[in-house]
């Protein structure tokens, strides 16, 4: 299995192969942290808890909002509800939201990039 992710970026739309310890297996390869599934690929997210879920952490979600039809949120194991004025955000280039816990997420997110839907994932890590 290959090292963390490229300069934090591996190109293309990949399922989450595991997650769990703390990361999520991918491509190949593996990862230690909370990632971002987007339509131009999987990134490392710097984000480690709901806490930090603010309009700063999902600026590359917004980024390719176009491009997303359904936008997964993991927040760990548990479901942690968003501030309303950052759902309003997310909701208002036309993503439709599912905030749920991160394992429920990936397994989600792997459905839906089966059916070729436009899908992209926000997942925190969880030990």
């Amino acid at each position: 299995m290959a090292g963390p992710l490229y300069d934090g970026f591996v190109p293309g739309r990949h399922p989450i192969d595991a997650y769990g310890n703390g990361g999520f297996r991918f491509a190949e390869m593996s990862h230690k942290g909370s990632i971002l599934a987007l339509p131009s690929g999987i990134s490392k997210w710097d984000v480690a808890g709901a806490s930090a879920l603010d309009e700063e952490a999902f600026r590359p979600v917004l980024a390719e909002a176009e491009d997303i039809e359904i936008l997964l949120i993991g927040t760990g194991r548990n479901i942690v509800p968003l501030p309303e004025p950052l759902l309003w955000r997310l909701r208002d280039p036309g993503m439709r939201l599912d905030v749920m816990q991160t394992g429920a997420a990936a397994r989600t997110f792997n459905i839906l990039l089966a059916e070729n839907r436009r899908v992209a994932a926000a997942l925190i890590a969880v030990a």
